[in-house]
């Protein structure tokens, strides 16, 4: 597109991009420029201070006593940590959400619209009372706890802070964003096609791997997005079931601008974590387009 109607395309999408460039763009420069900065003395940047990668140098490598440079794994285990919980939450989530979103598909429209209200149910509340009511449901003493200890022949079993809690907590909050990209798919599924699978000699797991889950990739691919890239970030659940002895990547950065009040360093945690999210779209886009290919 070429001439005047470029010029008029551009001119009506140029208020979007503004309002995208202020609302997304700044707060996101700002924070990759507070990245190479030092931390302040009574405020949380010392803004004066040269750029340089120190920030990002911590993450990974200390100064010791006598000016050498040491390996420090501390950051790099959180960092694998969240990953790894957020691939345990959003396998959890796949593996739950999954079958729920198969079945939906399955009712009638009043059951469809009564299943969709009691999936959404839960965001009417906040995510740190939901979490709360964890904390009382796995708690030592609690019903839970009790069956779990009376079924299993082994000593008593801590279900509450550690990394068993904040996986349960994490897919509890994000098993609808599994769901309903799910359900989305599967409303539309024409189910003549597994009468066709099964008149050809399929069986269950057969047609249950050629023909439903090719038909439910999309809804897959954007459940596992939406599950994995929050999840990364989460800090109300690991900091209240994981007891402080669980701490993922979000937690530590809301400790530096918090209680630490060392926002550059913070910032370099958001800027790392902000690049693994969009190395994990990228990839799956790269994928998406190789598929369609």
């Amino acid at each position: 597109m070429t001439g005047p109607s470029a010029t008029r395309s551009s001119l009506l999408l140029s208020p979007a991009l503004a309002v995208i460039l202020f609302l997304v763009g700044a707060p996101l420069g700002l924070m990759a420029w507070i990245s190479l900065l030092d931390k302040g003395g009574s405020s949380g940047v010392d803004w004066t201070a040269a750029a340089s990668p120190a920030n990002y140098v911590r993450l990974a490598w200390e100064e010791d006593f006598d000016g050498t440079m040491i390996l420090n794994t501390s950051y790099l285990t959180i960092f694998l940590r969240s990953v790894v919980q957020a691939g345990l939450t959003t396998a959890l989530s796949l593996l739950f959400g999954l079958p729920v979103a198969l079945w939906m598909a399955g009712l009638s429209r009043t059951g469809r619209e009564i299943m969709l209200l009691v999936i959404t149910i839960p965001f009417w509340t906040n995510l740190l009372v939901r979490n709360y009511a964890w904390l009382i449901i796995l708690r030592e003493d609690g019903w839970t706890a009790q069956v779990v200890n009376a079924v299993l022949p082994f000593g008593p079993v801590q279900l509450l802070y550690n990394d068993i809690a904040v996986a349960i907590g994490l897919t509890y909050s994000f098993l609808p964003f599994m769901i309903l990209p799910l359900y989305a798919v599967f409303e539309k599924f024409d189910w003549r096609l597994l009468e066709a699978a099964h008149d050809l000699g399929a069986n269950r797991r057969r047609a249950l791997t050629r023909v439903v889950l090719p038909i439910a990739t999309p809804g897959i691919v954007a459940g596992c997005l939406l599950v994995f890239i929050p999840c990364l970030g989460a800090f109300v659940t690991p900091a209240l079931l994981g007891g402080g002895r669980t701490l993922m990547l979000g937690n530590v950065i809301q400790m530096q601008f918090g209680a630490s009040r060392n926002w550059p360093f913070g910032a370099a945690l958001a800027v790392v974590l902000l690049a693994v999210m969009l190395i994990a779209m990228t990839g799956v886009a790269l994928w998406r387009n190789r598929r369609a290919a």
